[in-house]
C-alpha cells in the first residue's frame, strides 16, 4: 500500500472536522427525545450523533481508500466479530471513535472529541484527535513528531511535561472506574498522593492534556482500540512513555492489561509504584 502522505493527513483531518460540523455540533445540546440510548450501562451511551458521524466517516474513508478496513466503535457494538484478528490483515485499517466522551456530549458538557487511529501491518502509524468545539486537532505520524493544528492552520509542536521527582508533584488522570476490586479502591485512594487530578470522562481531551504537557500521566484500565490508538501514538511522538500495567508495549490488538502513559520511563515507574501501593 502507498504510505500516507501529508496530503492524506490533511484530508483525514478535514474529514473529522466535517463530521463535527455536519453531524455532531448541530446536535450538541439539541438532542431530541429518543436520540440517546444506553448500551452496556447507565454511563455507556450512544446518540444519533455518534451513529451518523461514524456512518459518514466510514463511507468517506472507503471511498477515498477502497479496500481498507474501517473499525468503528458503533459498528463493533453491533457486530463484535469485527475485532477478530483485524490487526493481522494486510489491509490498512482506520479505527474510528465518532464521539469520544459521549456521556459528556449527551449531558451538554463540552468535553468530547473525534478520534482516528490508522494501523498498518499491526502497527499504529498515525493518529488524529479533533475537537469539534475548539475546532482544532492534535495529530501525529509515527516517527514524525506530534503537533497541535489550529483552525487557522497554525501548527505548534506538542511536548509532554518535563519529568518530575515525586508523585506529590504530579497532576494526572486515573480512570479507575473499570478496575476490579481491590485494585479499584487502592488506585482511587492513592491518587490522593498526587498534587492534583483530572477526570474528564474523555480520553480525547485527557490525551490532549498529556501530550501538550499540562498533566503528568494518564491511566486507563479499559482498552478499546478506538479509545487509545491515536492518543497513545500522539503521546509517544510528543516524547512520552506509554506502556501497559505490566510494562509491556501497547499494541493495537490489546484489549486488556491496562495502559499508563507518562513523561518518561522513570516517571512511569514512579506512578506505577505509588498508585498500586497497598
Amino acid at each position: 500500500m502507498t504510505p500516507l502522505g501529508a496530503a492524506d493527513m490533511d484530508w483525514l483531518a478535514a474529514l473529522l472536522q466535517e463530521a463535527g460540523t455536519t453531524e455532531i455540533m448541530p446536535r450538541f445540546r439539541n438532542l431530541d427525545e429518543g436520540a440517546v440510548r444506553h448500551k452496556t450501562s447507565a454511563d455507556d451511551l450512544v446518540t444519533e450523533a455518534d451513529v451518523n458521524a461514524e456512518r459518514m466517516i466510514t463511507e468517506a474513508l472507503l471511498a477515498k481508500f477502497p479496500g481498507s478496513l474501517v473499525i468503528g466503535e458503533e459498528a463493533v457494538s453491533d457486530n463484535p466479530a469485527l475485532l477478530d484478528n483485524w490487526t493481522k490483515s494486510d489491509k490498512r485499517a482506520f479505527v474510528v471513535d465518532p464521539i469520544d466522551g459521549t456521556f459528556n456530549f449527551a449531558s451538554g458538557v463540552a468535553s468530547f472529541g473525534v478520534m482516528l487511529g490508522i494501523v498498518e501491518a499491526g502497527e499504529t502509524v498515525a493518529g488524529i484527535i479533533h475537537d469539534p468545539v475548539g475546532q482544532d486537532w492534535i495529530m501525529a505520524q509515527k516517527g514524525a513528531g506530534a503537533l497541535l493544528r489550529r483552525h487557522d492552520g497554525r501548527e505548534t509542536a506538542l511536548r509532554v511535561a518535563q519529568p518530575v521527582g515525586s508523585i506529590g508533584e504530579m497532576i494526572g488522570s486515573a480512570s479507575w472506574q473499570y478496575m476490579p476490586e481491590p485494585e479499584r479502591s487502592i488506585v482511587a485512594r492513592n491518587q490522593a498522593l498526587c498534587l492534583g487530578g483530572v477526570g474528564y470522562r474523555c480520553a480525547a481531551q485527557e490525551y490532549r492534556l498529556l501530550a501538550g504537557g499540562h498533566i503528568n500521566f494518564a491511566l486507563y484500565n479499559k482498552l478499546m482500540p478506538w479509545d487509545h490508538l491515536a492518543g497513545a501514538l500522539i503521546t509517544q511522538e510528543a516524547g512520552g512513555y506509554v506502556r501497559r500495567f505490566d510494562g509491556s508495549a501497547y499494541r493495537p490488538e490489546h484489549l486488556d492489561g491496562g495502559l499508563l502513559a507518562t513523561s518518561d520511563c522513570a516517571n512511569w515507574t514512579m506512578v506505577r509504584e505509588a498508585l498500586w501501593r497497598a
